[in-house]
């Protein structure tokens, strides 16, 4: 009886230290996830560029979103999905500040535009109106077989080109921050 009862103390003592343990490392990594939304909200009100690396890959900080540069190449709506499975969407580019952003990467690269709803009314996967351009000369010019945006001439701050959704090519996605 005696040996059960300090069985029962032990154990009891076991437990309440490892729930304490447990607490102890659910308050550190609250905090540490606080730390780090500061962190890159700080990052995100800079005015240059950062990178951020995070368990899904690296994102560059840039205004109020961070963006990923795809390292494989696939179709305008493959690239759409892999961008929506990690919460995000292809770029969306509304700001002089966006494009010459994205003309740094100095790669051609799917953007979130397409007119493939209705031939010549071009809108971002949002589904916003196309309100500003970047078109290079004489683009876009595919008529109904080129309903796909992409980031082409990037020498050029007029740098948008229209192409083949099936063609496959690399794609930037972007994920809004809200600080």
């Amino acid at each position: 009886s005696e040996f059960i009862k300090k069985s029962y103390c032990r154990a009891a003592v076991i437990l309440l230290g490892l729930l304490c343990l447990f607490l102890l490392i659910g308050f550190i990594t609250v905090v540490f996830l606080c730390e780090y939304k500061k962190y890159v909200i700080s990052m995100l009100k800079s005015s240059q560029p950062k990178l951020l690396t995070d368990c899904q890959g690296n994102w560059v900080a840039f205004s109020d979103s961070l963006y990923q540069v795809s390292l494989e190449k696939k179709s305008w709506e493959e690239s759409r999905q892999d961008c929506l499975q990690k919460g995000a969407h292809l770029m969306i580019i509304n700001r002089r500040e966006e494009q010459n952003f994205v003309n740094q990467f100095k790669k051609s690269l799917w953007i979130g535009l397409t007119d493939s709803e209705t031939d010549g009314r071009w809108k971002w996967v949002d589904g916003t109106r196309m309100t500003t351009s970047y078109w290079n000369s004489g683009e876009p010019n595919g008529g109904r077989s080129e309903n796909c945006g992409e980031v082409r001439f990037y020498d050029s701050e007029n740098s948008w080109n229209d192409a083949p959704c099936s063609i496959e090519k690399f794609w930037i996605c972007e994920k809004r921050v809200s600080p």
